[in-house]
């Protein structure tokens, strides 16, 4: 399923741990890694010291990924981190980036300048958001908020693949109704959603939600004690405007903005 995997790495969080996990996963088998860290230092010898630095951080990871060796590949660059990492995603042709976040949100995040954020702003890939405050757990559980969208039926594909023939491996499909007696199209949704699963060779328990979709969801993470969260992010710009960042998702007025800052468990964010 995913065959070029772009991880960029602080070295702080828990996307080591994350992607240790994940890369056991039948979905990520034959999957080469990319393993990016960038460098923000100023002078020949503060270079010097960083690169030296860098290059153990990113044996480090190689390490404690349990990666294979012949499967990675380490860059190790000087630059604006977000822009950084969005030119190697293109160069490497990345099908999933892999990011650590710190859980802020709205307009904090652009003051904090973060770089998880826009990162997923001005791109069209998929991303798996790693907080760094959240203790990670092996993906056993895993929760799909559903619409009836294409994309979120992708996210839904996406989780059955991930679970299809992984011994103890559950996909829960909810689907929050924005408004009371919403039931109907709710369960024209969820079974619509259960036989897609089934016919990917995947059981899948569904429930329906009443509420604001981005709290009902986080609430679902909460009570099902998820492990992770796949859900969809459709990129509402304009072509013209795919280059600059959402001014509205960053002041938090979408789900998936919510959700990634609020979700109790690594959010798989699916464009």
């Amino acid at each position: 399923m995913f065959r070029n995997i772009l991880v960029a790495d602080s070295g702080k969080g828990h996307v080591e741990t994350m992607v240790g996990m994940m890369q056991r996963l039948p979905s990520f088998a034959g999957a080469r890694f990319t393993l990016l860290h960038v460098l923000d230092v100023q002078g020949k010898k503060s270079l010097a010291d960083g690169m030296e630095a860098g290059a153990r951080l990113l044996a480090q990871a190689v390490d404690a990924m349990k990666l294979d060796p012949a499967t990675v590949t380490t860059i190790l660059r000087q630059g604006d981190v977000k822009q950084t990492v969005l030119a190697v995603a293109d160069e490497v042709n990345a099908d999933l980036m892999v990011m650590g976040s710190r859980g802020v949100g709205r307009l904090k995040s652009i003051l904090l300048n973060s770089a998880s954020q826009y990162v997923f702003q001005l791109s069209n890939r998929p991303m798996l958001l790693v907080r760094d405050d959240l203790y990670v757990r092996h993906p056993n559980r895993l929760l799909v908020a559903v619409d009836g969208t294409t994309i979120s039926n992708s996210a839904l594909n996406l989780a059955c693949d991930m679970a299809r023939g992984v011994d103890g491996m559950t996909v829960r499909v909810i689907h929050v109704s924005s408004q009371r007696g919403g039931s109907q199209v709710a369960k024209r949704i969820l079974d619509k959603a259960r036989l897609a699963a089934r016919r990917l060779g995947v059981d899948v328990e569904t429930e329906e939600r009443n509420g604001n979709a981005a709290q009902e969801i986080c609430a679902a993470v909460e009570d099902s004690n998820s492990d992770l969260l796949v859900l969809s992010s459709p990129d509402r710009r304009p072509t013209v405007a795919r280059n600059l960042v959402d001014l509205d998702k960053l002041l938090g007025s979408s789900i998936s903005d919510y959700v990634r800052v609020k979700a109790t468990c690594p959010v798989l964010l699916v464009r």
